[in-house]
């Protein structure tokens, strides 16, 4: 297995391993710069927190990567287990001053709360019920928790990577105009 079939998907395309790595580099480079007046640990821990979710959020809405997650065989465990396994929340408070432990508590427990009840939703309502607790997550995210200013990406981004882009399936039938 090749490190893009690891960190993408197996049989991913050219052109999607090239989206996806270009994103991570610039979402690892946007956090950096975002971070650039905090300690050297800050910026490392949140540049590296940036590649994984930027990359990560396009890397998930890939064809490759809906195939690979959404195979026959996985189902609401494996995707719940891909969700819980996102501790960066933990990581920031642990590192980050002014991101706390109660804030990380909050982004992590709704992102998986959120997850269960998508992944518990029938099919049919499985992509408006993750765009609604998306929207929901990012005011909550940015209006009602405690988080320093050049972290107000991180709640947004991990609720795109996990609820949108991860969870969602491809869809059945492509959308034809008209």
């Amino acid at each position: 297995m090749t490190i893009t079939d690891r960190l993408i998907a197996p049989n991913a395309t050219r052109s999607e391993a090239a989206l996806c790595y270009s994103a991570a580099a610039v979402g690892a480079v946007t956090a950096g710069l975002l971070a650039k007046n905090s300690s050297v640990l800050v910026i490392v821990v949140v540049t590296l927190v940036g590649f994984d979710l930027f990359g990560g959020a396009v890397v998930n809405a890939t064809a490759s990567a809906k195939r690979w997650f959404h195979r026959p065989g996985r189902d609401a465990r494996h995707h719940l287990a891909f969700v819980a396994i996102h501790v960066q929340p933990f990581l920031l408070a642990l590192v980050v001053p002014g991101f706390g432990w109660w804030t990380a508590a909050a982004i992590y427990g709704f992102v998986l709360a959120a997850a269960v009840v998508v992944t518990s939703a029938p099919d049919v309502l499985r992509t408006p019920i993750a765009f609604a607790a998306t929207v929901f997550g990012v005011a909550i995210t940015t209006s009602m928790l405690a988080v320093p200013s050049f972290l107000l990406w991180f709640g947004p981004v991990l609720l795109i990577k996990l609820l949108l882009a991860h969870l969602l399936p491809e869809p059945a039938v492509p959308m034809t105009p008209g």
